[in-house]
């Protein structure tokens, strides 16, 4: 249990480090039409959208986890 705490906790750690751009071509060449304020904003858009299936991903790999180790 250690060793997933400590493997949370590196990826939470690595995320908050690096400023994440999470835009395709397309999506860089229209903030950058849009100035600063919006990028930004279309960028948090962006990685929260693709926050729910990662979650989702992972919780489907816990549970397949948790379910292979006690049987």
């Amino acid at each position: 249990m250690n060793k997933l705490w400590l493997f949370l906790l590196t990826g939470i750690m690595t995320m908050m480090s690096a400023p994440l751009m999470a835009q395709c071509s397309l999506c860089t060449k229209t903030a950058q039409q849009l100035g600063e304020g919006p990028a930004k904003g279309l960028n948090n858009g962006i990685l929260m959208l693709a926050l729910t299936p990662l979650a989702i991903i992972g919780f489907l790999a816990f549970r397949w986890w948790r379910s292979n180790r006690e049987a």
